[in-house]
């Protein structure tokens, strides 16, 4: 899990959304209210099919119009495999790390960047799978 969250709030901008994704290099934002409470997560897939292909302006659409509300969400304490199969089940590529069912104040997110260092770290592969893994890792961070 990455532990370094990246917020925004619900009232800016898909633009300065996506200004803010390219500049910390990360490809999703929880997106808080006023008092920074946790109330969706912004990707660049909302940014692409909500935006994009409408041919929105990015700089007239708010986060808030684009963000995801309904979070999947998965426990500090449960293991790899089940959080693998939320983000597949709910076919998701951010999954909200929680503590006690509690998304106000998120622990942190689990990509398939994660997995993919996870998986480096953890299984002995050999030098093709571990090349493999190097460029899913790379295509997360673009």
């Amino acid at each position: 899990m990455t532990e370094k969250l990246e917020t925004i709030e619900a009232s800016l901008s898909a633009q300065e959304a996506a200004t803010k994704m390219r500049d910390r290099k990360v490809s999703s934002l929880v997106v808080v209210d006023a008092n920074n409470k946790t109330v969706g997560m912004v990707t660049e897939r909302d940014l692409v099919r909500k935006v994009c292909v409408y041919d929105a302006s990015s700089k007239n659409t708010s986060v808030r119009d684009i963000m995801s509300d309904a979070l999947v969400t998965t426990d500090a304490i449960s293991e790899v495999g089940v959080a693998a199969d939320l983000m597949i089940q709910n076919q998701v590529r951010h999954l909200l790390v929680v503590k006690d069912d509690d998304i106000t104040k998120p622990l942190g997110i689990i990509t398939p960047s994660d997995f993919a260092g996870f998986l480096k770290e953890n299984l002995d592969i050999d030098d093709v799978n571990a090349t493999i893994l190097e460029s899913l890792k790379e295509t997360e961070k673009d």
